[in-house]
């Protein structure tokens, strides 16, 4: 299918990188941290700064994006995609500063454990974790409790996605929104017909899938778990909705 103009030139930039699937991982990880010194310069907030808090499997790393103006903020807990083994804190700062200072909001970017050091469920439990204290902590964010929504890209997506069901199954800070960008929501197998459709020509790839998937499961059954692929939750009733574009979060 045709793809903007603005698109296809982006895509045309990528012409004879190596394909990630084709790369071990710590290359692939490589490759994605040099993007960093690619990207346009960020919005301007008022302030970041790092914290860390007892995760569930040690110390979990998060860094908070104040904007500028007066508080309360509405508070955005923030994951990073790139395929559950790839991509950092470092890679989605100038996204998060984007969202920060577009939206109006405290952001609490999230450096969940990656695959496939850390197989699932690690990632969904480390995000599950941060969204909780989050919403504990909101005041002390300078974030207003009642206004807090989960986003993320790609695989951030995912977890955002998962995280969203996990804290109305499992209790948690009553969310008022997702923001799910391009989000992963059901695993490759046996996929929907776009999968195939658009397997090839538009940066990511289904052999790439194949090879995120594959590091993030401990076996492929596990792709039928609805906190590995949220879209086959039993039930996906009772959850916050895609904010509205024309409000804030």
């Amino acid at each position: 299918m045709p793809v903007d103009p603005q698109i296809q030139a982006l895509l045309n930039i990528g012409t004879g990188v190596p394909a990630t699937h084709t790369l071990p991982v710590d290359v692939a990880r490589v490759h994605y941290e040099a993007r960093i010194a690619l990207m346009a310069p960020p919005a301007d907030i008022a302030g970041v700064r790092e914290h860390t808090i007892d995760g569930p499997g040690g110390a979990l790393r998060l860094r908070i994006y104040t904007p500028h103006g007066t508080g309360p903020f509405p508070l955005l807990v923030f994951f990073h995609g790139s395929g559950f083994v790839l991509c950092s804190l470092d890679t989605h700062d100038g996204m998060c500063r984007n969202l920060c200072a577009g939206a109006g909001c405290v952001v609490a970017s999230v450096d969940y454990r990656l695959a496939p050091e850390h197989k699932f469920p690690a990632g969904p439990e480390d995000c599950l974790r941060a969204t909780r204290w989050a919403g504990m902590h909101a005041v002390e964010l300078g974030a207003d409790p009642t206004r807090i929504a989960v986003a993320g890209d790609s695989a951030g997506g995912n977890m955002a996605a998962v995280t969203a069901i996990r804290v109305r199954d499992e209790g948690g800070p009553a969310l008022c929104g997702q923001l799910l960008l391009y989000p992963v929501t059901d695993y490759h197998t046996p996929g929907t017909p776009s999968y195939e459709q658009n397997a090839e020509g538009y940066g990511l790839t289904r052999d790439t899938m194949k090879w995120f998937w594959g590091h993030y499961l401990r076996d492929p059954s596990e792709g039928t778990h609805p906190h590995a692929s949220p879209l086959r939750a039993p039930n996906l009733s009772g959850l916050p909705a895609r904010p509205r574009h024309h409000r804030r979060i």
